[in-house]
């Protein structure tokens, strides 16, 4: 397997800049998700890795060596498309065996490689069918099957769930992170799927506008987000963001943000630079309290619509011209049209400041 570094890489046509000095170490055997819109980069960094396309400036290595020189079939890499990339005349045994015919690689050899691909995907049944007679997740798993094959260095994948159904999305993302402990490889994965880049990753690289906002492993990603786009982009539904400022009254201070007005309390205003205005404070839906929690804001809001998930609610309100979601369990009696205290507890608040996260403190004992 191998490591891989960016440095500085940033890509253009003509005035419009695609990718932003973007600096990354992959370690060996990671599973790295590049996470993002579309339009956001992710995509065009992937294929300059590959040596697909190449970098206006900055640098790409794998193992301590920069193969920008290099052309994609001297790279030692695999790549996994969207669009599975399979001879329709072939069979899925040749199609699988392509790739180490065109490298010469012995006739004994290249059947072991099948054999013990085949085993690993479990398309023993599937060796002698064309692509035509395959479903959507067995294509896919062919696809796979020809990287592995070919015992790459770096494996690449771009969006290859996205054209299965959500069901098959799923059971294909289970197998492909058993397949990545199995072989203990090092894969990045490309993809705007924030459910796929959770359960999949063991890092997550987030990129909008072709800039890095924030690479960490999920956890943090969702705990501590770097920012408003990071906080707004992970989790489902998004984080409740709320722009306001700081206002003084006597000893208090308010955030006022639009209709809504909440004491900040002084364990919060401490992690605050002077002068702390605009701020944006947000918290996540499933953070919010029906009952008083202690310590916690309390907040008036209307509910207009309740989606019910089944295992839970989605509730949704206004607050003025703001808008509030929250989570709850099924056990909560709540209308649409009524006015409901909701209880922000304050360890659960997040603040953000020039579109950068304030670190919060802990809560004095």
């Amino acid at each position: 397997m191998a490591e891989l570094e960016l440095r500085a890489v940033s890509k253009s046509f003509r005035e419009q800049h695609v990718l932003r000095d973007i600096s990354l170490q992959i370690p060996d055997g990671s599973f790295t998700i590049l996470l993002g819109p579309s339009g956001c980069g992710k995509s065009t960094l992937l294929r300059i890795i590959a040596g697909l396309d190449s970098q206006t400036s900055g640098q790409v290595l794998i193992d301590g060596r920069p193969v920008d020189h290099l052309p994609p079939a001297e790279r030692d890499i695999a790549m996994v498309f969207q669009q599975y990339a399979l001879y329709p005349h072939l069979s899925v045994r040749e199609n699988l065996a392509f790739a180490l015919k065109m490298r010469r690689v012995p006739r004994d050899r290249i059947e072991t490689r099948i054999a013990e691909a085949a085993q690993l995907l479990d398309i023993q049944p599937l060796l002698d069918r064309k692509p035509k007679e395959l479903s959507g997740g067995q294509r896919q798993r062919v696809a796979m099957g020809r990287a592995i094959v070919r015992k790459p260095k770096l494996f690449l994948f771009d969006e290859p769930l996205s054209n299965l159904d959500a069901q098959l999305r799923t059971s294909t993302r289970i197998e492909l992170k058993k397949l990545q402990q199995r072989l203990r490889a090092t894969m990045i994965y490309v993809t705007h799927d924030q459910v796929e880049a959770m359960t999949l990753g063991d890092r997550i690289v987030v990129i909008e506008g072709g800039r890095i906002h924030q690479a960490d492993d999920p956890q943090q990603t969702y705990t501590a987000p770097a920012d408003p786009f990071v906080a707004s982009f992970i989790g489902t539904p998004p984080m409740n963001l709320w722009e306001g400022t700081l206002r003084t009254e006597g000893t208090r201070s308010l955030f006022e943000g639009g209709d809504m007005t909440v004491p900040l309390p002084p364990h919060l205003l401490s992690a605050l630079p002077s002068p702390a205005s605009p701020i944006t404070l947000g918290i996540r839906p499933e953070d919010i309290a029906l009952q008083e929690t202690s310590p916690s804001l309390r907040i008036e809001a209307q509910v207009e619509l309740i989606e019910d998930l089944g295992a839970d609610l989605l509730i949704h309100c206004r607050i003025g011209h703001l808008k509030l979601v929250a989570r709850a369990d099924r056990t909560n009696s709540i209308a649409t049209g009524i006015s409901v205290p909701f209880f922000l507890p304050l360890n659960s608040l997040h603040l953000f400041i020039d579109q950068r996260r304030i670190e919060r403190p802990d809560l004095p004992t």
